[in-house]
């Protein structure tokens, strides 16, 4: 299991708080707040988010528009690319690159998992020990609440040690 450090531990039990999350979200990532997200479960492994379906996410083809579906998606990865960047030092961390499949409409909660928790905690340490900047695709995969899956959105995400 990762080590933590005290800030990346207060990160993590603050993003699973609603309110503080809110607040958060009202700062940070106004859009967000409004698309009503919610960080469901965040861990050093994997992170959970949902998305609801209602008038603030709907498109005119009574599904959730995919601009708010790739949003949820990018907090997946990005909860987790967080709390790994906060852990490794003086990091800093940007999305290089986001693409996105959407296969199936997404109406109902829609629940984006994020299970690459391994994979940038050890980018992370690369960027650190290096002194190079580091590059990560990382998934999030977006199920209804059936679990069929409506969307794959992957976003690279960039690391690099500050100056």
């Amino acid at each position: 299991m990762q080590q933590l450090t005290p800030t990346a531990a207060n990160y993590l039990r603050d993003i699973q708080s609603h309110w503080k999350l809110r607040l958060y979200f009202f700062k940070n990532l106004p859009s967000a707040l409004w698309w009503g997200l919610r960080v469901k479960r965040a861990s050093v492994e994997s992170t959970e988010v949902t998305i609801p379906y209602n008038w603030r996410t709907r498109n005119p083809f009574k599904s959730i528009y995919f601009a708010a579906l790739a949003g949820a998606g990018e907090l997946s990865t990005g909860v987790i690319a967080n709390l790994a960047r906060m852990s490794g030092g003086d990091v800093s961390m940007l999305v290089l690159e986001q693409r996105a499949e959407f296969v199936k409409k997404a109406t109902g909660t829609i629940t984006f998992t994020c299970e690459d928790g391994a994979k940038v905690f050890e980018t992370v340490k690369s960027a650190t020990d290096s002194r190079q900047p580091q590059t990560l695709t990382m998934l999030g995969t977006g199920r209804n609440v059936q679990g069929e899956v409506v969307a794959r959105v992957f976003i690279t995400w960039t690391f690099k040690m500050r100056t």
